[in-house]
């Protein structure tokens, strides 16, 4: 019998309170929001003590984003953001959620809970099983633990009935050791957070430029003329970008914004780390904001790149780079010929900007030589979402952008190690040599047979074929789409292991029955039978470097990642044939391992002696693309045309100021002006006035998706500056509005950022 546990999050109000949107990011505000939240978790001098650790080279990586950290030089004052500050009060805070919590409180009546009260409860702190039928969690060994959990793996009738998740936090070596242990046990099953975010980005790269990963380093984003930010909040999302970006301009580049909701970190800059910055209230780093319709990107690019063709007609070899076309690329002559079938007035209605916008922004890229492209969810979760990445690819290798300082590709990964995580293995379509390495070293046969990616897997839950679900971090059921048909797909499990360090709302929709295993944060000490360890992480543009925790662990009953993972592989296999307990007792011979399996990581242990950490080999980077043609491609990417229902509206889920993917830190979008309360529409005054709605009224939302309805409650409209025809609403409250089979093509990303919708007037 399945528990009465609430799937979403609950359809009731906070506090709504609105306020004038900001125009300016960081700044004192930022100091201050930071220090509210380390005080309230951890107290002031404790979090002053832990956040001078954080991304110092002695230190440990944030938990929060994979921003790269200068190579040389860091600040005295701190390498981190408010978001960074949040992530780690997160985790250190001196709440507690232990046996007695849980004697409290049962899963149903947690599951009641919002979901930033549920992640406020504070630090798992010993194992914890929730028995069938049972309402409350109990106290559990770790030897019952892994006993439990190694018996029912090997109860099963094929290893394809276990699935593997990962989340973007997990270090290279936990990362490593899991994807080994999964292949041992015979399957692909290894779905990750990149599934849901940048898989489109990984894709389209893969498939023009030969390597899933940006090309750009952090030192290019200062040298480049022009930075395009597309589909991207950095002040919010990334706020240690905002730094690159005001190099950039120091050094006289300019910064395109296109977004359909204008950003104040895409504005103006307050250095919090710089008086004079605070006294003259910042750095402008917008020059241009295009206020694109949802998924009007690559209608806009192809309309820019019409206007460079008219003037590189006028005056040919002025615009485009035809020696590095020549030499590098294939395609081009196909490409051509599509682009000038297109009718740019279509392209620019398509868009949904002005063509004075759409030229301004061309010409500056007529001029210029040294262009990067950022970009985020805002363009990969779309159906054309690896379309969308192609597309920037055409404009860049038009310009010979790709593979010089100052020029490239730049997605600005989440997860502080998602990509490291990619890297090591966790992957459900690896590659054949990939695979026949860890075969030749470890003496195993892994399974070639491509595993389920997150879509997959949920759809396999739904129709019983996984019986144990087992996640090395993240919070599966708010992350994913489609929420009430993933939280019941869940819910046909047997068992669900959760390796976490806080509560979440995957601890509470579980199988018939369900394990808490809690682990070491990045920020704590670890210390093994080989002595005090220390992992590796891959920031977001290919820098490998060390994290040292170095504070005293939330309980003395924590295992690390690497550990439990040994333990459970153990318990599968004992140590045979590969020696599990050794690898978690000395974290080098793990990395010793990853040396002989994983290019690009010979002599791992030296190269990682190296405080600043070593970059990993990028073709697209040195102009050697690893196609099957050895060359850069030209890509053929229609404009996308959905239609909707006249009335209807197209929605994108969005974060707030004070959240970072599923974790809500506080009920503040400061930027925004929207305090108290997630549960809003943003829409414009232009959709409001023909709706006859205003501000706060409460509405219902209906999605629509090939004849399937699905419907969310209770939402307070906001007026806001968002492209007319589109509303902005907040996630994982709006999840439930998410089919699950409306995806990428060719990455399967559920495309989170293209809902249709119906507003109706509670």
């Amino acid at each position: 019998m399945k528990r009465n546990v609430q799937i979403v999050p609950p359809e009731k109000f906070a506090n709504l309170k609105l306020k004038n949107p900001k125009k300016r990011a960081a700044g004192i505000p930022a100091v201050i929001s930071s220090l509210r939240h380390i005080s309230e978790e951890m107290g002031v001098w404790k979090g002053i003590k832990v956040l001078n650790k954080m991304n110092k080279k002695d230190g440990f990586d944030c938990p929060g984003c994979a921003w790269p950290d200068p190579d040389g030089k860091r600040s005295v004052l701190g390498e981190y953001c408010e978001n960074g500050a949040k992530a780690i009060a997160e985790e250190a805070t001196k709440k507690r959620v232990d046996g007695e919590f849980f004697e409290k409180y049962s899963v149903e009546e947690l599951s009641q809970w919002s979901d930033y009260e549920i992640g406020k409860s504070g630090r798992i702190t010993q194992p914890m099983y929730l028995g069938a039928g049972k309402s409350h969690y109990t106290q559990i060994s770790w030897e019952e633990a892994f006993e439990l959990i190694g018996s029912k793996l090997k109860s099963l009738n094929s290893p394809d009935e276990a699935v593997f998740y990962t989340s973007g936090r997990t270090s290279n070596e936990a990362a490593y050791m899991y994807q080994l242990f999964v292949r041992q046990y015979g399957t692909n099953n290894l779905p990750d957070c990149s599934n849901m975010c940048h898989e489109s980005s990984g894709t389209g790269l893969s498939e023009t430029v030969g390597i899933g990963k940006g090309s750009v380093t952090l030192e290019d984003l200062h040298e480049a003329e022009v930075i395009v930010v597309m589909g991207q909040n950095p002040g919010t999302n990334h706020p240690r970008m905002l730094t690159a970006l005001e190099k950039c301009k120091k050094n006289g580049g300019q910064i395109i914004s296109v977004n359909p909701i204008p950003e104040a970190g895409s504005n103006v800059f307050i250095d919090p780390q710089n008086p004079l910055s605070i006294l003259k209230g910042g750095t402008q780093l917008c020059d241009q904001y295009i206020q694109v319709k949802i998924n009007g990107d690559v209608a806009l690019l192809k309309a820019v790149m019409l206007m460079m063709l008219e003037e590189e007609l006028k005056n040919p070899g002025t615009v485009f780079d035809h020696e590095f076309i020549q030499k590098h690329c294939i395609g081009y002559d196909t490409f051509l010929e599509s682009l000038q079938n297109i009718d740019l007035k279509d392209a620019i209605s398509a868009s949904g900007v002005s063509e004075k916008e759409v030229r301004s922004m061309a010409e500056l890229l007529i001029q210029k030589k040294k262009i990067i492209v950022c970009w985020a969810m805002g363009l990969t979760q779309h159906q054309n979402g690896v379309q969308n990445i192609r597309e920037i690819v055409n404009l860049l290798l038009l310009k010979g952008s790709i593979g010089k300082p100052g020029a490239g590709t730049c997605p600005v990964r989440g997860h502080s190690n998602v990509q490291g995580d990619r890297t090591m293995g966790i992957w459900e379509k690896p590659k054949d040599d990939f695979l026949d390495a860890l075969d030749n070293h470890f003496g195993i046969l892994s399974p070639r047979k491509h595993g389920y990616d997150v879509v997959e897997c949920i759809k396999a839950m739904n129709e019983s074929k996984v019986k144990v679900f087992i996640a090395m971090g993240g919070n599966f059921i708010s992350a994913t789409p489609d929420s009430e048909h993933t939280g019941k797909a869940m819910q046909n499990c047997d068992l669900t292991v959760q390796i976490s360090t806080k509560l979440n709302r995957s601890h509470l929709v579980t199988g018939t029955e369900a394990i808490i295993l809690p682990c070491l944060s990045r920020s704590e000490m670890d210390v093994q039978a080989g002595g005090k360890q220390f992992v590796t992480v891959e920031n977001s543009m290919g820098v490998v470097h060390k994290s040292k925790g170095d504070f005293k662990p939330a309980s003395p009953t924590l295992k690390s990642e690497p550990a439990i993972v040994a333990e459970i592989a153990q318990a599968v296999f004992g140590n045979n044939p590969v020696n599990w307990a050794n690898m978690s007792n000395n974290y080098n011979i793990i990395r010793d391992h990853i040396s002989e399996t994983i290019k690009g990581f010979e002599n791992f242990n030296e190269k990682i002696k190296n405080p600043s950490g070593f970059y990993l080999p990028n073709g697209a980077r040195d102009r050697k693309f690893n196609t099957d043609t050895g060359k850069a491609k030209f890509s053929v990417n229609p404009i996308p045309k959905r239609e909707i229902q006249p009335g209807n509206l197209i929605m994108m889920t969005i974060r707030t100021h004070d959240q970072y993917n599923t974790t809500i830190y506080g009920m503040q979008d400061r930027y925004r002006g929207i305090e108290n309360e997630r549960r809003v529409v943003l829409m414009s005054d232009e959709d409001m006035k023909e709706k006859n709605l205003n501000n706060e009224d409460v509405v219902h939302l209906k999605s629509h998706y090939k004849g399937e309805e699905r419907l969310a409650h209770n939402f307070k409209i906001v007026r806001y500056n968002i492209a007319k025809g589109c509303i902005g609403t907040y996630f994982p409250e709006t999840n439930v509005l998410v089919p699950l089979d409306n995806v990428a093509k060719g990455s399967n990303t559920p495309a989170s950022k293209f809902i249709e919708v119906e507003i109706i007037k509670a």
